[in-house]
């Protein structure tokens, strides 16, 4: 009796748990946004014009207009110079450093961001999952063109790091499976399958 009940318990975390969890930090994105940006509002209108959503709103026109000015020159010259002075911080350049780069993972339209599409790299035996990051190797600047390296970010499960390797073309096989669907696969290690 009492294992049939500590079963039901645990079935019923993971069915409420991720389910929590996602509504908990989706509010906490929304109220915490909600309310610093309400500040800045309120220097430009008088509080009773306010209206609740306002903040979230603005966020979404900050967003909407850094990713449109993205491309600009200008823009890109100064989010440069920003990277610059925060790599000389000590503390700061490896909090801002990880974040940037766990960022770049997902999927912004931009030729150098993205994660290319999936592959099977093979070691030994074991074949791994992995993400192409530059199909030429070179263009890292730390290996020749002539070798004909594929530059391949291996995550590892429950998002607890990853490493990149160089390796052959011959080693790599191009999987059909969105990049999207991969990177659950992984992270899950296997648990929920790519089509979950």
């Amino acid at each position: 009796m009492f294992r049939k009940l500590r079963n039901a318990l645990l079935r019923g975390l993971v069915v409420v748990l991720p389910i929590g969890i996602t509504t908990w930090l989706l509010w906490w994105i929304g109220s915490s946004t909600e309310s610093l940006l309400r500040q800045l509002i309120l220097l430009v209108i008088p509080p009773e014009r306010y209206l609740p959503g306002m903040g979230i709103a603005a966020a979404l026109v900050v967003l909407l207009a850094a990713g449109t000015l993205f491309n600009a020159l200008l823009v890109q010259s100064a989010l440069a110079a920003w990277d610059r002075f925060l790599e000389r911080i000590p503390v700061v350049k490896t909090i801002y450093g990880a974040t940037r780069d766990f960022v770049r993972l997902i999927p912004a339209g931009g030729k150098r961001r993205d994660l290319r599409h999936v592959v099977l790299a093979r070691f030994g035996e074991a074949q791994v999952i992995g993400f192409v990051t530059q199909e030429d190797a070179a263009e890292l600047g730390i290996v020749d063109a002539n070798e004909g390296l594929v530059a391949i970010y291996f995550p590892m499960s429950y998002q607890i790091g990853g490493y990149t390797a160089l390796l052959p073309r011959s080693r790599v096989t191009p999987l059909d499976l969105p990049v999207e669907a991969a990177m659950r696969l992984v992270l899950t290690g296997g648990v929920s399958g790519a089509a979950a």
